[in-house]
């Protein structure tokens, strides 16, 4: 069987074809996109149109490229960036743009609704975690606050990967893994919280998706599209989940002890675990995963958003930029990169910004500023992962995965800043992967999730690294941290 995986970024959306005999990709296609442009500082949005229509773009690149092979697809497996709030009236049309993951205009907001649920310890004791300005709950209520009009329309609640099998199946529902990240749900007893829910508006709980199992089918393909593909009506559409949640079966992350990390325009770090880890302090996710385990996760915000500002700025292309960086010794001869260029998650920052500290007239040079930019984002997701053992999470190896996993330079930076083996997996495709692995198994009931992740994921032979210096990563980690709180103290 074939199955299709479509990855619905925030810079682009992608699909690829498995097969799922071989455990190979057959065919893939890339669509392109940005944000809404002119929005004030803080916001970011997109129109979910554009997610469908690069969608059945890229679809259709793909089956044409399998030619007659098209006929072996049962299966579709949705992955979407997390948090995006698609606002739908009655008649599931998008009322307004959505607001993502990576909008920062909702502090206010997530003041108001922890300070309703009786503050942050409360909050998070009442559902898992704190309302952070990334998560959906402070987007709903910004609606509220900021456009009446559109709020007074709003009928029911999606995530991206919801809004796309909406469109693929007609059916409206959500699962435990995206769900999770919205705020507005009970992680332990994965049900939607209605004290969470009330504090928003007295009317949101009755506008929300029913939840289930993220390993039940969402519906099968409606027959107008199925036409249109050349595909049969009975294609299966998993239930899907967050980009996170489809990074770890792309990864293999299915079962307790594999830890993932991930590199992209975000950077996430998430485990696989048989029961609930809640952070008091609300800095790791207390996520459900799309396996119907739970995912611990962290989140920071400046990922390649900072490596590839640099590199642009440079005018470099991927080797050049590597080269340089391997020119300059750790540490950058004392250039020190603060990378919060559009706020901060982990640490919660969400009006941070970018400082370079430390310069001289012998460290001043592109190659210094590159190698910068490049630890500092890994000890910004360190920052994060020290903050995961904390809670009892110690790795053996970290997978990596995203963008930044193909930079040879970066992945030793990652074992030294980590202070753990890092490896690499035979397909880079993390996200989409693991939606055409959870799709394959949507199609084959009876089949182990672990099994299909294990034989379309493995982990490439030869990738390990080990750290080499550890030590000084963890003084630098240190400097950074102190130099954050003393130049954001009040952020």
């Amino acid at each position: 069987m074939i199955t299709l995986g479509i990855d619905c970024g925030t810079q682009s959306l992608k699909t690829v074809a498995l097969d799922g005999d071989s455990g190979q990709i057959l065919a893939s296609a890339c669509k392109p996109y940005g944000l809404i442009e002119g929005l004030p500082a803080g916001h970011a949005e997109q129109d979910p149109q554009i997610w469908w229509d690069a969608l059945r773009e890229t679809v259709g690149k793909v089956l044409s490229d399998l030619g007659s092979r098209k006929s072996e697809v049962g299966g579709i497996g949705i992955s979407g960036q997390q948090h995006g709030f698609v606002p739908l009236d009655a008649n599931h049309q998008v009322i307004r743009p959505a607001k993502l993951w990576c909008d920062t205009s909702t502090t206010a907001q997530c003041d108001e609704i922890r300070a309703k649920l009786g503050g942050r310890e409360k909050t998070i004791a009442l559902a898992g975690n704190d309302i952070l300005p990334g998560f959906t709950a402070p987007k709903i209520l910004w609606l509220k606050q900021n456009e009446p009009a559109n709020f007074a329309k709003l009928a029911h609640v999606a995530l991206p990967h919801d809004f796309l099998n909406l469109r693929l199946t007609g059916s409206l529902r959500m699962e435990f893994g995206d769900a999770s990240g919205s705020a507005l749900m009970d992680v332990r007893t994965r049900s939607w919280s209605r004290p969470v829910c009330d504090a928003i508006d007295q009317d949101l709980f009755s506008k929300l998706p029913p939840l289930a199992s993220s390993l039940e089918p969402v519906g099968t393909l409606l027959p107008a599209l199925a036409e249109e593909w050349g595909l049969s009506s009975k294609v299966v559409v998993s239930a899907g989940g967050g980009d996170n949640m489809m990074a770890a079966i792309g990864t293999g992350n299915t079962k307790p002890g594999v830890v993932t990390a991930s590199l992209g325009t975000s950077g996430t770090i998430f485990a696989c675990c048989d029961k609930p880890v809640i952070d008091p302090q609300g800095e790791i996710a207390a996520f459900c995963d799309s396996a119907d385990h739970w995912m611990p996760l962290l989140c920071t915000m400046n990922v390649t958003v900072a490596t590839e500002a640099f590199r642009a700025l440079f005018g470099w292309d991927h080797t050049r930029m590597d080269a340089e960086i391997s020119s300059v010794p750790p540490g950058a001869d004392g250039l020190l990169f603060l990378p919060y260029l559009q706020g901060e998650r982990t640490p919660n920052l969400p009006h941070g910004c970018g400082v370079l500290h430390g310069m001289t007239i012998s460290n001043l040079t592109p190659a210094h500023m590159a190698r910068a930019a490049m630890e500092g984002v890994t000890l910004g997701m360190a920052y994060g992962l020290r903050r995961m053992e904390s809670l009892g999470l110690k790795p053996s190896e970290i997978r990596l995965t995203g963008g930044g996993s193909q930079s040879p330079a970066w992945r030793q930076i990652l074992a030294d800043v980590f202070g753990y083996p890092v490896v690499t997996m035979e397909s880079a495709e993390g996200a989409a992967l693991g939606a055409a692995i959870q799709a394959l198994h949507a199609a084959t009931p009876g089949g182990s999730l672990e099994a299909l992740a294990e034989h379309c994921s493995p982990v490439r032979s030869g990738s390990r690294l080990e750290p080499k210096r550890a030590d000084f990563y963890a003084s630098l980690l240190e400097r950074q941290n102190t130099l954050r709180k003393k130049i954001m103290p009040s952020l």
